[in-house]
């Protein structure tokens, strides 16, 4: 995939858990979901920043999904949190317009302006996810989300695979888990308007275990997983 017409694009919607002051008021009784998995992605900050340095444009939010989930489509029944559904129409277009529009236009416009000169895209999206819902644990270390359909996604999906693993064997990475890579998102959403050669996006899902667990265990994995996506490139 080691081309001069490929540009590379890195974005973090899940990256804080700030919530604006406007709405400071709304969150006086959820402090503590706050700080949990459902606030922000723990840990896809720090890693998209080690990304950075491989993007031609990236791009991150701080603002936790429980004001407006910046991966879900307008449609979705979950682009506000059970917090923000209470808004009135009126404030709920107000977030619209200052956090959801502004970081999808930047991004949509990048692809455009990168597709109509003839540059191929590829788009990482950094996540992470809980080691336990619901009860159930996942054991999982590493998920590749993206769409079977995309050959080029699929390709770059195993090519970082074997990478990882020539640099790590003992990560376990499974792909479309533990969500599903046509599941309704901001890459899924960019799918529709371009084809398998312009754009190819994956979703990178990091067990949260590893930003909560041993410091250097962490460094470690960041590390492989910027290395090999290099390497795959």
């Amino acid at each position: 995939m080691n081309d001069r017409r490929l540009k590379i694009l890195v974005t973090c919607e899940h990256g804080g858990n700030e919530i604006p002051a406007e709405y400071a008021t709304f969150f006086a009784q959820h402090q503590d979901v706050l700080q949990t998995h459902r606030g922000y992605d723990i840990g896809a900050l720090e890693l998209f920043k080690k990304f950075k340095g491989q993007a031609d444009f990236s791009l991150s939010s701080t603002t936790s999904r429980l004001l407006v989930e910046l991966n879900r489509s307008l449609h979705h029944p979950n682009l506000f949190s059970e917090i923000t559904q209470v808004l009135s129409p009126g404030q709920s277009a107000a977030v619209l317009e200052k956090y959801y529009y502004p970081y999808r236009q930047k991004v949509e416009n990048q692809v455009a302006a990168w597709v109509e000169k003839g540059f191929q895209v590829l788009h990482l999206s950094v996540h992470s996810f809980t080691p336990e819902l619901n009860g159930k644990e996942r054991t999982t270390d590493i998920g590749f989300l993206y769409d079977p359909k995309r050959e080029r996604e699929q390709f770059f999906a195993a090519r970082w695979r074997q990478q990882m693993q020539q640099l790590q064997p003992a990560y376990k990475i499974r792909y479309n888990y533990p969500y599903k890579g046509t599941a309704d998102g901001f890459v899924t959403q960019l799918r529709k308007h371009y084809s398998n050669d312009q754009y190819a996006g994956l979703e990178l899902e990091v067990n949260q275990r590893f930003p909560e667990g041993k410091p250097a265990k962490w460094q470690e994995l960041q590390q492989v997983l910027v290395q090999s996506f290099r390497q795959a490139l």
